[in-house]
């Protein structure tokens, strides 16, 4: 595809200048592609809604302290129409993030020991979230299979014999894998021989590159969604992290009773203006957010031909902006990948043993960025050479 204004035209310059998290802890010179934020602004409905709110004078408390937010009317619609998942709005909650959600879920539903299963590698941040809180973390590895990252799940149902919950990250980060309704069914079906409750991380749901499609997990069946916590967002699809809002759909009646019996400021709540963001995201981000998956996808091909070119053959992402390879395609062998990436190519990326054992020698690649920073990302990285 050619150039899109709307996401190709950011300078480099710019960018390191931004205070956020990505860019700033990059390093001095360094092109940032590790944590998994978009370089991209949101969509212009957005960015109007919340001026809109901030003009209007009034950031006092919202009337939906006393309701619910209007996010649990949305999601549900959204859910509905994009996925013909037929959500209860009351049955759904507000989360500062989904990491909120899963400690919350951890926190109500668990008990320090239980075991939690999760494939890796895997998201770092949940990874630590079960280990900080006490839970036994059980490993169910990936395999790397002639057709793709496969979801090994011989393993998961040896594994779920020990455990009370599974983390289930689908689409998966960092590989890009995308399960199959025939996979969700035998997940599900683990899930139900093992009495498991599922923790459904959704959040990269609306990033999918065709053909696949996302299946959420609870649609499956009444009987699967009575076992589910849903989580999703925003954030992701509308580059919204920093606003800190998210949603759950929680399906346990009376998992979803003990939440509600907690006093509502227990855990933190989201803000007016992260509500007002993601409902105009949703309610107006679609034709911005189609031009973005055009443009994720181009990016996402470019850089699985410059990998070829390289002699890699890790799978192709069938999500997110997020790429998964073995180090040995830039002909690195050391311990620390990340550091030597930093250090002689001037490019950080993601990666190593933060997610999960036996991860040292693969990279995580963020490639939600304009067309002129990634050639500039792949050039640095092509001098690369042992």
């Amino acid at each position: 595809m050619t150039r899109d204004p709307l996401f190709d035209d950011l300078d480099l310059a710019d960018l390191a200048r931004r205070p956020g998290i990505k860019w700033r802890h990059a390093g001095p010179g360094n092109v940032a592609a590790w944590v998994a934020d978009m370089d991209f602004a949101p969509p212009q409905p957005v960015t109007d809604a919340m001026v809109r709110l901030i003009e209007g004078g009034d950031l006092g408390y919202p009337e939906w302290l006393l309701v619910g937010t209007p996010l649990r009317e949305a999601f549900a619609a959204r859910m509905g129409a994009r996925y013909g998942w037929d959500v209860p709005a009351g049955e759904v909650r507000e989360h500062t993030d989904l990491i909120q959600g899963v400690q919350m879920v951890l926190h109500l539903a668990t008990s320090p020991g239980d075991g939690v299963a999760v494939h890796t590698p895997c998201y770092p941040p949940f990874l630590a979230t079960v280990e900080e809180m006490g839970r036994k973390r059980v490993d169910v590895p990936v395999r790397r299979t002639a057709d793709g990252w496969d979801p090994n799940l011989a393993a998961l149902d040896d594994a779920a014999s020990g455990c009370r919950v599974l983390l289930l990250v689908n689409p998966h980060n960092p590989t890009g894998r995308v399960l199959t309704r025939d996979e969700l069914a035998a997940v599900a079906d683990i899930a139900h021989r093992h009495d498991l409750l599922v923790i459904s991380d959704e959040i990269h749901a609306e990033l999918v590159h065709a053909p696949h499609l996302h299946v959420p997990f609870a649609s499956l069946g009444a009987h699967v969604a009575a076992r589910t916590v849903t989580l999703n967002s925003a954030s992701k699809a509308f580059n919204l992290a920093g606003l800190h809002c998210a949603v759950g759909h929680w399906g346990p009646p009376q998992l979803r009773a003990r939440l509600d019996a907690h006093p509502s400021e227990l855990f933190g709540g989201v803000s007016s203006l992260s509500v007002v963001a993601t409902l105009a995201a949703w309610e107006h981000g679609d034709e911005w957010q189609r031009r973005l998956r055009e443009v994720l996808r181009r990016n996402r091909d470019r850089v699985a031909a410059w990998l070829a070119r390289r002699g890699g053959d890790d799978p192709l992402p069938e999500a997110t902006y997020l790429y998964w390879f073995a180090a040995r395609t830039l002909e690195l062998r050391a311990d620390d990948v990340v550091g030597v990436v930093t250090r002689d190519a001037r490019v950080r990326l993601d990666g190593g043993p933060g997610f999960g054992s036996g991860h040292e020698g693969m990279l995580r690649l963020n490639l939600a960025t304009a067309e002129p920073v990634l050639d500039e990302l792949l050039r640095r990285l092509d001098t690369l050479r042992g």
